[in-house]
């Protein structure tokens, strides 16, 4: 049966396992949660004749309630995998006092004067910052909601307010015995104006807060029906597939297309910024036609270096001081009195994103502007990028934003290089059809954006009973922010994000020492799970794991002695040896090591 399925899906144009799961799904379910083009979870049951219309009713920027008693939060980041979907709809029920089974989600329009992330100042997911910057906003706008229900409630009975209760979505009047669900109340709690200072809880009465619930987009992912960019269709849409350059930074210097414009299925060729466009009604239609393209390259600006000698540069470099990104004491003089130094290299390569959807854009462009669908992780940054290409107004410009299969950083893009692509495409074609582009595993692994290739020298100097007296660190490195809008946070030569968790060493170390090289590389190079602590926080475990050893100290204790003055780092250092049995002996065969590192508060 499978291989007759398989063998269906492969010989029919643009049909999927996946649309084969949505189809089984709605045979065999009696409910379940799917996503839409917006990627709202909707029960998918079978419409009831004569049945009133569902209206939706908004409170808020961020609270909407249907006349079917759904919920739905406004989620203003991207959902890539790490459950913003769930956990910021979680907040608002909470406050809201809303039933787990009544909650939906939506992914908000591109408007940074509504959405912006509070911690950036546009749009955007990153920094492990959703939950933290939405925290209070969505508490704020929940509680609102809450007050403007109960406020409607009290003039529709003729009771006092203060005399309403809400509780697992339900309204109540418990003198009068009226009681009235969320999407009965919805319509005129619209009507009603929302307090200034909404009346929050204390994290006594959190119910959901802290409790285990059920993610929301667990079912669709499960069956299938969750909507990702890559199984999107559009009327007439053909698929695109670009040739990028060989090398970092080459340009096309000429192309013959003839053999693959031959080919079935091929609708046509074109040269843009990036590359060169093969477009056509199918992915393995695109990818055996630009397989055929000969391109001829320019080189003359590109970066002809391997990563051996970028390395064997690097090295160089770190022989010198570089830009100081900390100056604690005097490490040099330290270092030259101390009873034994120990000093360690650390080579980094550069690593890729490797998310399990690969990049991928679908632009539409039309009379009435540019519509783009794909999961956006700075939706203000790529909005800007459409306009430009397309040469639209911004308020023409409407990005749906949809799930993600994993960023890790990789769809947080500057330049938005795969969406401008897509946009490119559609604009090269007189937007006569809207385009998908497909990076494949291939083009995603050699497209550049990767984690910098790193080179780190570590010396730290250790006094007769062990403690450590001198640390000087180098670091050499590529920084992402170099030719884009955020280089201006570069400062003295000193890219913070390249440093991060360097230089916020906790350990109380008197004379540390931190210097920085910004290498010139023309490898693209983006922000990948952790940025600069991807790195850092290696190198200083290790270091400190090192001196430990040498000292002949136990690595826990040697670790708490010199995190006194950061009592939350010896809270979560305790509490992990505690767990880990650190105190007894491992069974022999076992080896276990032990690290702490705190980045964006945790």
């Amino acid at each position: 049966m499978m291989k007759f399925i398989n063998a269906s899906l492969a010989s029919a144009p643009r049909v999927n396992r996946r649309s084969f799961l949505k189809v089984t799904a709605m045979g065999s379910a009696g409910f379940m949660i799917g996503c839409g083009e917006s990627a709202a979870p909707v029960a998918d049951t079978a419409p009831v004749a004569d049945a009133e219309p569902v209206t939706s009713s908004e409170l808020n920027a961020f609270v909407k309630i249907g006349s079917d008693n759904h919920v739905t939060v406004v989620v203003k980041h991207l959902d890539m995998g790490q459950g913003v979907s769930t956990g910021l709809p979680t907040i608002v029920a909470e406050e809201l006092d809303a039933d787990w089974s009544q909650m939906h989600y939506e992914f908000a329009p591109s408007d940074p004067a509504v959405y912006a992330n509070t911690f950036f100042g546009i749009q955007g997911t990153g920094g492990s910052t959703a939950t933290a910057n939405s925290w209070m906003q969505l508490r704020n706008a929940a509680a609102a909601a809450r007050s403007m229900l109960v406020d409607a409630a009290a003039a529709d009975w003729q009771v006092p307010a203060a005399e309403i209760s809400v509780a697992g979505g339900e309204v109540a009047h418990t003198a009068s015995g009226n009681r009235a669900s969320f999407g009965e109340l919805a319509a005129a709690a619209a009507t009603m104006t929302p307090p200034e200072t909404p009346s929050l809880k204390s994290p006594e009465q959190f119910t959901l807060i802290g409790a285990p619930l059920p993610r929301l987009d667990s079912a669709s992912k499960t069956d299938g029906s969750a909507n990702y960019t890559i199984d999107l269709e559009r009327p007439g849409m053909k698929v695109a597939l670009m040739a990028h350059p060989p090398r970092f930074g080459a340009t096309v210097k000429s192309f013959d297309a003839e053999k693959a414009l031959a080919m079935d299925g091929v609708v046509d060729v074109k040269a843009v910024e990036r590359g060169v466009a093969v477009v056509a009604e199918s992915f393995w239609a695109a990818k055996k036609a630009r397989d055929a393209l000969t391109i001829e390259w320019d080189n003359s600006v590109a970066e002809m270096r391997g990563s051996d000698q970028i390395m064997s540069d690097f090295k160089a470099m770190a022989d010198t001081q570089g830009a100081l990104a900390r100056a604690d004491g005097d490490s040099g003089a330290a270092l030259a009195k101390a009873s034994q130094v120990i000093e360690y290299r650390f080579e980094l390569p550069f690593l890729a994103h490797a998310t399990m959807e690969t990049m991928d854009c679908v632009a539409e462009l039309s009379e009435d502007g540019c519509d783009v669908w794909t999961g956006s992780q700075l939706q203000t940054v790529d909005h800007q990028t459409i306009a430009t290409i397309a040469g639209v107004p911004m308020g023409n410009v409407r990005i749906h934003t949809q799930l993600a299969g994993g960023s890790f950083g990789r769809r947080a893009v500057p330049d938005s290089d795969y969406i401008a692509e897509a946009v490119s495409i559609a604009k090269a074609v007189d937007g006569a059809y809207p385009v998908k582009l497909i990076w494949t595993r291939e083009d995603d692994f050699a497209g550049g954006r990767y984690r910098p290739m790193g080179y780190h020298v570590a010396r730290a100097g250790m006094d007769e009973a062990g403690n450590p007296v001198g640390w000087e660190h180098r670091v050499v490195t590529q920084s992402f922010m170099v030719g884009t809008p955020f280089e201006g946070s570069i400062q003295n030569g000193v890219d913070a994000s390249s440093v991060e968790g360097a230089a916020q060493l906790p350990y109380a170390i008197d004379d540390v020492t931190v210097y920085l090289h910004l290498a010139r590389v023309g490898v693209p190079t983006l922000w990948w799970r952790s940025v600069g602590h991807t790195h850092n926080a290696w190198v200083a475990e290790v270091m400190i794991e090192q001196l430990a050893r040498t000292a002949g100290q136990d690595p826990v204790e040697y670790r708490m002695n010199l995190l006194a003055d950061h009592p939350r780092h010896q809270g979560v250092l305790k509490l992990a040896a505690e767990k880990a049995g650190w105190s007894t002996e491992p069974a022999e065969g076992i080896y276990r090591g032990v690290a702490e590192h705190e980045s964006y508060s945790s």
